[in-house]
């Protein structure tokens, strides 16, 4: 059995300085370069850089900050956290990818995703209500792309292909790539279809309800004889010296964050009952290394996965608590962790 894996997500949310002021897009992103050298330094696996076209998030082209972090850091592997792939174009985002694992010396991986956000669709010019079958086609030439050979390929949304190759290559003739699902059978069962890692969102709720996912990709892969590989899983969470402090500091971020969110979806405002029961029993990993370690341990022992993502930045927490968050995570968390699953 590999190793347990561990890495840490963001969006680059925007956050407090130490006067409490928000900092603009561009130091943002500069401070997601930092806290990922930080993540290298303190043994953490992965960082991942999510997608989004929002006025809360300075990231929306992931590779890009992936090849500064590249060229920052020697070790740590370089994910999007998901690449939108629906409203992208398959062949940009191979070559974009392809250009970040050369810079990398092999360390990128693409994380594709139909996007649980939508700003992207009328921002580059698709129809929402083509949602699906968009995802659907571009996975298909993705798949093909992997291969690094000449493609021929049509679809219906994009122009086709006729014995195009595609370049830069990669050193080692395979780009590393994920696809990312939030909870949808179907999106599971092609996931196993293509041979892809599988990477579930768990981002609300007990861990152990995503078990009969995991099945259904390994039986899925079994009848298409394709390879199940060790599925990820990332959720949110926030560490800090106690659970006390972990609390005070997420909640009144996290609250603004979800609650502007949910008004543009239905949701009633989140109440702070729900926040701490998401916290003691769901998918929240907030409070001391010792607190999240356990509840780390719990949720990977429960759902047998290879990897886990810390979603680390939910809202505006100041930048000194983000630093110290991802410092406890590789030196506190991570170590806990592999100890309780050794014992």
């Amino acid at each position: 059995m590999p190793e347990l894996e561990f890495g840490l997500d963001t969006f680059g949310d925007v956050p407090e300085d130490d006067s409490g002021a928000l900092v603009s897009h561009a130091a943002a992103i500069r401070q997601v370069v930092d806290e990922a050298v930080l993540a290298e330094q303190v043994g953490v696996d992965v960082i991942a850089l999510g997608e989004h076209h929002r006025p809360e998030y300075s990231i929306s082209t992931p590779e890009t900050v992936l090849a500064g972090i590249a060229t920052r850091t020697s070790r740590i592997r370089l994910a999007s956290g998901v690449t939108v792939l629906s409203s992208d174009d398959p062949v940009r985002v191979f070559q974009r990818f392809a250009t970040v694992d050369a810079m990398s010396n092999g360390r990128a991986e693409v994380i594709l995703g139909r996007g649980s956000f939508t700003e992207s669709f009328p921002l580059f010019g698709y129809d929402l209500s083509d949602y699906d079958v968009l995802f659907e086609e571009k996975i298909e030439l993705f798949a093909k792309l992997l291969d690094e050979k000449p493609v021929t390929w049509s679809g219906t949304k994009r122009a086709p292909l006729d014995n195009a190759d595609v370049f830069p290559k990669t050193e080692s003739g395979r780009l590393t790539t994920w696809v990312g699902v939030g909870g949808s059978p179907q999106s599971v069962v092609r996931t196993a279809r293509y041979g892809l890692p599988l990477m579930l969102a768990i981002i609300g709720g007990q861990p152990g309800r995503f078990a009969p996912y995991i099945d259904l990709y390994r039986r899925a892969a079994a009848q298409f004889g394709t390879t199940a590989y060790p599925v990820g899983m990332h959720s949110p969470g926030f560490i800090a010296d106690t659970d006390e402090e972990a609390k005070e500091i997420y909640w009144p971020h996290y609250r603004i964050m979800r609650d502007r969110i949910g008004a543009l979806r239905g949701w009633p405002p989140i109440r702070r009952a729900e926040f701490d029961a998401e916290v003691e029993q769901g998918s929240l990993y907030i409070g001391s290394p010792e607190t999240v370690a356990r509840r780390i341990a719990r949720a990977v022992s429960t759902l047998g996965v290879g990897r886990f993502d810390l979603i680390y930045t939910a809202g505006a927490q100041p930048i000194s608590a983000r630093l110290r968050a991802v410092e406890l995570y590789g030196t506190k968390v991570v170590p806990m962790v592999r100890d309780i699953l050794a014992g």
